[in-house]
């Protein structure tokens, strides 16, 4: 970890309430990446939802088609089996990460259809 990021961290430790305090120790809290990256990803589905505002001649078909791969494969990926001994498996502790990847699925796949139907009814 960077040291400007265990600075922070260091002096939020300090502000974080009690009733808090065990969200923020979790082992998918906001002091990992798999938190911070679930919410930032978030980010690429309410841009895909500000798109509903632009003429599809302006949407681009390989990013939409993009997001929804990396939405399928991230949903996948996110849902599976992780081995923690030769006979016991558990799943990944955070439930963020399979939802915003399954919402970025659906959105890339709405937007690349929507934008294939358009495009082919103005051919």
């Amino acid at each position: 970890m960077s040291k400007v990021y265990k600075t922070v961290v260091v002096f939020a430790d300090r502000l974080v309430p009690s009733k808090l305090r065990p969200l923020w120790e979790h082992e998918a809290g906001p002091k990992t990446i798999f938190f911070w990256a679930p919410a930032f990803k978030w980010g690429l589905v309410l841009a895909g939802l500000g798109d509903l505002q632009r003429p599809v001649e302006t949407l681009s078909i390989p990013q939409s088609a993009s997001l929804a791969a990396t939405g399928i494969i991230w949903s996948r990926y996110s849902l599976a089996l992780v081995a923690v001994s030769v006979d016991e498996y558990r799943r990944p502790l955070d439930s963020v990460s399979p939802t915003q990847s399954a919402t970025l699925a659906a959105t890339g796949l709405i937007w690349t259809r929507y934008c294939l139907r358009k495009l082919k009814l103005t051919a």
